[in-house]
């Protein structure tokens, strides 16, 4: 039976452990916030977390030292293990800031194909900054997505519409007060012999288009009245906003950090809820080889994924024990149960 597993060590050494004790192929999804070569240190002081670099005081939660190719090489390095670990269906989220983050595309292209990369996500952080520089207010980091291969595990992500989505998206209301808008029945391209070419109500859909679906189910649509017709005889159909799931997830985010995180760079946990539901199933294992304040690890807990994390900070196996102990189950979801191994 599967345990959870907390590893502390380098994760080099962490992740070759894993691939040599049956994790080949077995992993879903991995989500990995490493350092930024930003070249200072990350501090803890009386319990909090700076979320900047190079601070002066405080203990020492990880040192970012590595720059340059180095940092480009000493990635890779892991990432090279990572895509060994990762299922056929899995997939790789790597956070980065923007001063790297397009040296690490290129590296990752070359370790996951340019064929599996998905998104370059745009993660707003922060509110905006008003002090002065050469150069405009940097709100945002981004987040690397790749698969392994073309058949991932996807979960269609929504969010629900504001009421200003509301609004524009669906401004017209029927006779009960509904929402809706309305969208042409027709499509680009033509179809000479199939149904989505014939008359609906005596009208051919316009030159060099047809019909987005057969004629049965557009007489269909108009019986149950989900045809609109202006007043120029033109059908378009009704879609109610109440019958919509929500918006789907664009690649700009917005899922600010915690303004007193527990470790530095702590990131936004309903960033990591998202991540986690989009690409992985109940059951799939999660790994973050980075696991800092382990939320991550924590989110796979509350939605009933498997999880591995490693550090090899003592602050950060600290912290995430906490965080994960402090996980109070009910009837539906089970109490964090992990084996701690120290492979220093």
């Amino acid at each position: 039976m599967f345990r959870n597993i907390l590893i502390k060590s380098d994760n080099t050494i962490g992740l070759n452990y894993l691939l040599n004790n049956g994790f080949k192929g077995k992993i879903d999804l991995v989500y990995i916030d490493p350092p930024y070569a930003t070249g200072g240190n990350f501090t803890i002081t009386n319990g909090r977390a700076t979320t900047i670099s190079n601070s002066k005081n405080g203990n020492i939660a990880y040192a970012d030292k590595l720059k340059g190719s180095d940092f480009i090489d000493f990635l890779k390095e892991r990432l090279v293990i990572i895509r060994e670990l990762m299922s056929e269906q899995g997939s790789i989220y790597l956070h980065i800031d923007y001063k790297i983050g397009h040296y690490v595309k290129v590296m990752m292209d070359e370790v996951f194909g340019m064929e599996n990369f998905r998104n370059d996500i745009t993660r707003i952080k922060c509110n905006p900054k008003n002090f002065e520089r050469v150069g405009f207010g940097n709100i945002k980091d981004l987040i690397l997505l790749y698969t392994k291969t073309q058949t991932p595990i996807w979960h269609e992500p929504r969010k629900k519409y504001s009421i200003k989505d509301l609004e524009t998206l669906f401004p017209k209301k029927d006779k009960q007060g509904r929402r809706y808008t309305t969208v042409p029945i027709h499509a680009p391209g033509e179809t000479e012999n199939g149904k989505s070419n014939q008359p609906f109500k005596g009208i051919l859909p316009p030159e060099g288009r047809h019909w987005r679906t057969d004629v049965v189910t557009l007489q269909q649509w108009d019986e149950n009245g989900l045809i609109e017709w202006s007043s120029n005889g033109n059908p378009r159909k009704i879609i109610f906003a109440d019958e919509r799931e929500g918006m789907r997830m664009q690649d700009i985010w917005e899922f600010k950090d915690p303004q007193y995180p527990d470790y530095p760079t702590e990131k936004n946990a309903e960033m990591l809820d998202l991540i986690i539901k989009t690409s992985s199933n109940e059951n799939s294992i999660v790994l973050d080889c980075f696991c800092g304040s382990g939320t991550t690890l924590k989110s796979a807990q509350i939605h009933n994924r498997k999880w591995i994390g490693i550090d090899q900070s003592n602050l950060a196996i600290e912290v995430t024990k906490k965080k994960i102990d402090n996980i109070q189950g009910d009837l539906f979801m089970r109490n964090a149960e992990y084996e701690f191994i120290d492979l220093n």
